[in-house]
């Protein structure tokens, strides 16, 4: 190790203090709030997980009980269908919409203003009033979807329609935020690689292939990574406008978990179901981060 190495190794401040600590002051509260509100609460649960537990009390340790009877509890693997059918059903479109949007944004620069804050305003609505409208407009008699395809059907009440009209509802919700990434993504792209492509003659959907996708090809790769852990852990849209039915065929995990805490008052098996469906988001999204760097 040369001197100089060592010297910076060791170098103090003006009052004798190492430049090291500063930095840790300032990693403290972000650790202190992970410990706190993340570390032990899951450490928690999986403790409880392998208890038989209520809201109140813990009565028994039961080991890996819980587990054995999740693997055979089909109500969970159904809740974990819906869970993937609406990921589904969202992970793709809202990426794909996000794009154009994000391309309409930036193609038309004197109603970008404009045009940014309308695709954006419905992201900064609170889920109260996104289901409150997204209920208003798939009413049966006056909703606002039959009056357009002229029929009168109970999107929310039908067996087979019920999830994909809570889609809808999100991707219309949530893809202003996409949008925005992706905008940012096409703002970096430097201006001098489509100056160059047009002397070229290069234009319209050959500027797209070559040059803007292939740029923009991380960003969305870690648009589909972001969204497909925000559609994993849906709850709040699916609880609020269809509570689960008809029939459970809107039921999510978390809705799964959230039932047989509150209402079954088996705290020890919820706490068993999160644990399992925390490893299955985590495996997911290790797996899709791994394909979208090889994409990249």
């Amino acid at each position: 190790m040369t001197s100089a190495a060592a010297q910076a190794r060791t170098r103090k401040r003006a009052d004798g203090r190492p430049e090291s600590i500063p930095a840790a002051l300032l990693l403290a509260p972000f650790a202190a709030a992970f410990l706190l509100f993340f570390l032990l609460p899951a450490l928690h649960t999986f403790y409880m997980s392998l208890t038989e537990s209520s809201l109140t009390r813990t009565s028994a340790f039961v080991g890996l009980a819980n587990y054995a009877t999740l693997v055979q509890d089909p109500s969970f693997w159904s809740s974990l269908w819906n869970t993937f059918y609406f990921a589904l059903l969202t992970v793709i479109p809202l990426t794909v919409l996000g794009l154009v949007m994000a391309l309409l944004v930036n193609r038309f620069v004197r109603i970008q203003s404009w045009l940014q804050g309308a695709f954006f305003l419905p992201y900064v609505l609170p889920i109260s009033v996104m289901t409150l409208i997204a209920d208003w407009m798939l009413q049966p008699s006056s909703g606002v979807i039959n009056h357009l395809v002229g029929g009168q059907n109970a999107w929310l009440s039908d067996v087979h329609w019920a999830l994909p009209a809570v889609a809808i509802g999100t991707i219309w919700w949530t893809v202003g935020f996409n949008m925005l990434m992706l905008l940012a993504g096409l703002r970096n792209i430097p201006g001098e690689l489509y100056e160059a492509a047009a002397l070229d003659g290069a234009s319209g959907f050959t500027l797209f292939r070559a040059i803007t996708w292939p740029s923009l090809r991380p960003v969305v790769g870690t648009a589909l990574l972001i969204q497909l852990i925000a559609s994993l852990k849906v709850f709040g849209q699916t609880y609020i406008l269809t509570s689960g039915g008809p029939y459970n065929t809107s039921r999510v995990t978390l809705h799964y978990m959230y039932e047989t805490a509150f209402t079954q008052s088996d705290a020890g098996y919820a706490a068993a179901v999160a644990m399992a469906f925390m490893f299955v988001v985590i495996a997911l999204s290790l797996l899709a981060r791994m394909v979208a760097r090889r994409a990249a």
